[in-house]
């Protein structure tokens, strides 16, 4: 069983390394797997690989300054239109709703290799927000042999719109699995002392395309508004986007409690996840993070694809208007999560999609 198993951007490394970790413990059992690497987010997915102690097998490299999602779209299919004919896999497995991930899976299907989809079934409803995310994840599916559900609801989301059940299997996240790998491997004490001394701070992170401009302005000034009325210190790793830095700093560069840091690695960011008070960010992938802590999550948009953060409890849609933001940031501060429990998985996602294609 030969599988290439896809990244190009650091929140997908995350989630498929621990896949590829696994598929090497199981090479006894069939299982050949190749570490594909589109280099769409080059600095950042460099960044991970350490972390993980991974290096891809295959490299693309098609990072260039200023591409558009098309001119990303075209080389990946171009890439992989020439990988496939040199290597025969069996699968290919894409994780998510990135250009990377779509273009993979369309290249694939088109020269008839079977596509395997980590994190299938996820729908914020609104094609348009967020963009493409939402375009990619559902043509993924469409083309995907297998869907990986991370949870229940993701799977009763395929089946209302026709999926057949056999080919859906039910996995949990492999975020996870990342997570618990460096629960293992790290003190994260240590890593968050640091960057950060104390504990009285939330963590921050805001980088949606779709945020950009006045949505992620009202955001910033409800955070700001909170920090310096509650005197708890704001955590913010600010993305490297120049869109993103420039309103940013605009709008808390002069507010004393706001410490604006580099982008973190993983396990720094694990590390803030860990001892913040609570989070409000734009991520999808905090999202299902921040339960395995008991952390609370504000989601600073207008929709969410992980429903099952609002309905366990975890978290509140706070929307993008200023005020809107600023409430949820007090609810935040009140919440407990007692026995509630991580609905996105136990940290066993990746042996569970394996053991899919073996049967």
């Amino acid at each position: 069983m030969r599988i290439g198993i896809v990244f190009g951007t650091r929140p997908e490394i995350i989630k498929v390394a621990p896949v590829y970790l696994k598929a090497k413990e199981m090479e006894k059992e069939g299982i050949e797997a190749d570490f594909i690497c589109t280099g769409q987010h080059r600095e950042m997915v460099d960044m991970m690989k350490g972390i993980f102690n991974v290096e891809a097998d295959i490299d693309m490299n098609i990072m260039t300054a200023n591409q558009t999602l098309n001119e990303v779209m075209y080389k990946v299919v171009r890439g992989f239109e020439e990988l496939l004919k040199e290597r025969h896999y069996d699968w290919i497995f894409v994780q998510g709703d990135t250009t990377t991930a779509m273009a993979a899976a369309l290249a694939a299907f088109n020269r008839g290799v079977k596509v395997g989809h980590i994190e299938a079934g996820l729908r914020s409803g609104d094609l348009y927000d967020p963009f493409p995310e939402e375009m990619n994840r559902r043509v993924i599916d469409q083309v995907s042999e297998k869907m990986f559900a991370p949870t229940l609801r993701s799977k009763d989301t395929l089946l209302r719109e026709g999926f057949d059940e056999e080919r859906i299997v039910v996995t949990g996240n492999t975020v996870i699995d990342a997570q618990m790998y460096v629960v293992n491997h790290f003190n994260l004490d240590d890593v968050r002392r640091k960057i950060i001394e104390h504990e009285n701070y939330f963590l921050v992170t805001l980088h949606r395309r779709e945020n950009i401009g006045q949505r992620m302005r009202n955001i910033l000034r409800a955070l700001r508004k909170f920090s310096e009325n509650e005197g708890i210190e704001i955590v913010f790793p600010v993305h490297k986007n120049p869109k993103v830095r420039e309103i940013v700093y605009e709008e808390l560069r002069d507010c004393k409690n706001a410490h604006l840091i580099e982008p973190v690695n993983y396990v720094e960011l694990t590390a803030l996840l860990k001892d913040a008070k609570f989070v409000a960010t734009d991520s999808g992938g905090i999202q299902e993070e921040a339960p395995t802590f008991g952390k609370f999550v504000v989601v600073c948009r207008e929709t969410t694809e992980r429903p099952e953060l609002i309905e366990s409890g975890f978290g509140l849609l706070a929307g993008t208007e200023e005020e809107k933001v600023f409430e949820a940031l007090y609810k935040a501060m009140e919440f407990r999560a007692g026995e509630l429990k991580n609905p996105f998985g136990d940290g066993h996602a990746s042996e569970r999609i394996l053991r899919a294609i073996l049967v």
